[in-house]
């Protein structure tokens, strides 16, 4: 601190991009209106906890297959010994620091015996809702340090009633643990603060190894940290000392520490970041799930990419809020008696508008659209603990349903291939399927055993009802899945067939 402070003196720094509220009448105005209820980080942490358990309990839906295969598949495969690695883990590009978050939750849970359907569905996500409610805290802590303590009451009010950061912040995505990452990693940075100066250097590192973190969980997190990274070289007094003595070494000791646990996991030298930007980034890769314009910086996008700057852009929702807020105070307070009954609130408008369009998107995308994969499932699952399941082939898309995480079973089960070849436009088994369903299942029962259990869309069982008849399956179980159909033909309901007796 003291060398900050002799550096100060003797150069002004450049001031920093981000500053406090401009409106410092806001500032002052409200500043003195802490409610006792705000003015302690844990009443505001117990109430963004209890928010997102409801929130976590609530999802009911299938969103990215990502959630299940990515995360808690591998880490159903660490602890129970049976699971299945999508290709990714054969190519190296994926990190296994995520996952075993969640090998720590089912190991817990198997020590416990808590390994139960119910609680292999939710669990996962009831942990992720206290990552959650740690991120919603230092949104609030950095609204706080930016703009004041009123804007960061309303920036909190704006995050949790966002219908998207409702849907997606729960779910075992690692785009949700670097939202929590991000937040956190950003308010312990001086160049978010209006006085850098003021801020401990201590502090800084803290925020380094945060944002080191994240990157080594997805790589692509990059991208939000080497901007941050210039505002910092841009305000601080010490430059050199910046990148020699904290960003080489916080980031050199991060990525060993990355990489000696992905040599224990996978048991030789992977080095994840280089795979990822070879495949993704030289190789274009990810073009196989879908491309944008050229003027796009990486052509394969999702929602979720942009799950961590969601926030920053809630913040200044939560600022206008304040804004209007504010307007209606000095409004009433210079009105007359009658005027105050009669002038409208903007701020009650503007809740109302909020609440009346995000709580029914929010209710619908969690608990109605593409549900119907993830119910299949526990139905399974049920089933299987039961011993009324003795195999399972899922005809349809790849990566549709969850797997092994949610059946908890160790049963034989098929899904359709989709992992991209080293040529390009060749079909993958799933396009195969999808070009010609009665062909390709008609190969396939006949060079395999047929399976206890059949999954499938109605769409394509429409075509294989006759097939799967004649073969003695019958249908068991329809579920409702979604009301409109999203990147393929609608896909109303999933079905189940079984072999009969």
């Amino acid at each position: 601190m003291n060398q900050r402070r002799n550096a100060s003196s003797k150069s002004q720094p450049t001031k920093p991009l981000i500053t406090k509220n401009p409106d410092i009448s806001i500032q002052k105005g409200y500043k003195s209106q802490k409610s006792n209820f705000f003015s302690s980080e844990r009443n505001i942490f117990t109430l963004c906890l209890a928010f997102r358990i409801v929130n976590s309990l609530l999802i009911q839906t299938y969103f990215n297959p990502d959630e299940h295969w990515q995360a808690l598949e591998v880490a159903h495969r660490i602890v129970f010994g049976y699971g299945h690695l999508t290709w990714e883990w054969r190519k190296g590009i994926r990190s296994y620091f995520h996952p075993l978050l969640f090998a720590v939750l089912y190991k817990v849970l198997a020590l416990f015996g808590l390994d139960t359907p119910w609680f292999m569905a939710h669990a996962p996500r009831l942990l992720q809702a206290l990552f959650s409610a740690v991120g919603d805290l230092y949104f609030y802590k950095l609204s706080n340090a930016i703009f004041g303590n009123f804007v960061a009451k309303w920036a909190l009010f704006s995050q949790l009633a966002n219908w998207f950061m409702f849907f997606c912040f729960n779910r075992t995505l690692s785009n949700s643990l670097e939202t929590v990452l991000t937040l956190v990693g950003l308010y312990y940075w001086p160049c978010m603060r209006a006085s850098p100066s003021k801020v401990p250097l201590v502090l800084r590192k803290w925020g380094l190894a945060i944002a080191a973190l994240a990157c080594a969980i997805r790589p692509t997190s990059a991208i939000t940290w080497v901007y941050v990274g210039l505002l910092e070289l841009a305000v601080t007094c010490d430059r050199l000392k910046f990148l020699v003595l904290e960003v080489v070494p916080i980031g050199a000791l991060v990525l060993a520490l990355s990489c000696l646990l992905d040599r224990l996991m996978y048991g030789s030298w992977v080095i994840v970041p280089l795979n990822f930007l070879k495949f993704n980034f030289l190789s274009s890769g990810g073009d196989y799930y879908g491309t944008h314009k050229w003027h796009c910086i990486q052509g394969h996008k999702e929602f979720r990419f942009v799950l961590p700057m969601l926030p920053i852009a809630l913040m200044f929702s939560g600022y206008s809020l304040s804004v209007m807020a504010k307007s209606d105070s000095d409004s009433r307070r210079k009105g007359s008696p009658n005027s105050r009954m009669k002038r409208p609130s903007k701020v009650g408008f503007a809740i109302f508008v909020l609440l009346a369009t995000n709580i029914p998107m929010a209710l619908y995308m969690s608990l109605v659209h593409q549900r119907g994969t993830e119910d299949v499932m526990i139905y399974l699952s049920k089933e299987a603990q039961n011993e009324k399941v003795k195999g399972i082939l899922f005809l349809m898309p790849c990566h549709a349903t969850p797997y092994y995480s949610t059946l908890h079973y160790d049963l034989p089960m098929r899904i359709l291939d989709c992992s991209p070849s080293e040529e390009k436009g060749i079909p993958d088994e799933s396009d195969h399927f999808m070009m010609d369903p009665v062909s390709f299942v008609s190969t396939l029962m006949t060079n395999g055993s047929l399976p206890s259990h059949v999954v499938l869309f109605d769409s394509e069982e429409k075509l294989l009802r006759d097939f799967l008849i004649s073969h003695s399956f019958i249908e068991i179980r329809r579920f409702f899945h979604a009301h409109f159909k999203v990147d393929r033909d609608l896909q109303a309901s999933v079905v189940v067939y079984a072999l009969a007796n």
